[in-house]
């Protein structure tokens, strides 16, 4: 069972009927998890564009092979594999042409899209806005330096909140395997904010 809304879905009976062809079923599949699956590949990708491309192709995936889907993980365990395979592809794509996808070429110099974000919380000391803009600024350009792989558990860890047994079944691989690779970006992280711990 799923919760949209709170409106509880029976997923499998969503899984079979999309199977079986029902494409209102596959379109309620798809509303359950779209959110889910734009903010993991916007929080993997850190690039709106790129986001999206992975949103349309991972959900373009499912429809196209929803039918070898046979029920031993669960639904969002294949989904985020799916996710995450399309974000590591387009990580390492990335690291080959030394592209910054947050930054843009502006007449005024660089403008770092991510910093438009709006954060939810008052800005009342300005040194200490200016400290977390420092420890922001540091952290991204640490994900930036890791690997595709230790990016993806550090982020599906720390910004998804899943536990490593689940990003071991995700990335296809071993909690241990999940375990080691989430201590080696840790570690760099620590290294990297050492100025600021």
């Amino acid at each position: 069972m799923a919760l949209k809304s709170g409106v509880l879905i029976d997923e499998t009976a969503l899984i079979r009927a999309a199977q079986n062809g029902d494409d209102a079923a596959f379109e309620q599949l798809v509303r359950v998890y779209d959110q889910s699956v734009l903010r993991l590949a916007m929080n993997l990708l850190r690039s709106p564009e790129d986001a999206h491309d992975v949103y349309q192709e991972a959900f373009l995936r499912v429809f196209r092979n929803l039918h070898t889907f046979r029920f031993d993980c669960s639904f969002h365990t294949w989904l985020y594999r799916i996710v995450t395979n399309l974000c590591l592809d387009h990580m390492r794509k990335r690291k080959v042409r030394k592209e910054e996808p947050t930054v843009l070429a502006t007449a005024d110099g660089p403008l770092d899209r991510m910093d438009a974000v709006q954060e939810g919380r008052v800005d009342g000391d300005p040194q200490r806005h200016l400290f977390s803009g420092q420890v922001r600024k540091r952290i991204k350009e640490v994900l930036g330096e890791l690997t595709p792989r230790e990016r993806m558990v550090f982020e599906l860890r720390h910004y998804q909140g899943l536990r490593l047994r689940r990003i071991g079944e995700i990335l296809g691989t071993t909690e241990e395997a999940a375990k080691n690779c989430l201590f080696r970006a840790t570690q760099k992280m620590r290294i990297a904010l050492g100025d600021f711990i």
